[in-house]
């Protein structure tokens, strides 16, 4: 599935595939500043459990 939503317009997405779109781009940029240590493993783990819980409660709310 995610191949699919990285090549539709965004216009054509529903609103379950634009969350998880904005989700994997998150986590890459997460994950982007730990790489370059702009973030620590400690703020890393917590933004992306913070992350992780917010994208829960919104699919569970669709």
């Amino acid at each position: 599935m995610a191949m699919e939503t990285e090549q539709k317009p965004w216009e054509l997405l529903s609103y379950e595939e634009k969350n998880l779109r904005l989700f994997l781009k998150q986590k890459a940029l997460l994950k982007t500043f730990l790489d370059t240590g702009a973030l620590s493993k400690e703020q890393y783990d917590k933004s992306f459990r913070d992350l992780t819980e917010k994208m829960e409660r919104k699919l569970l709310r669709a």
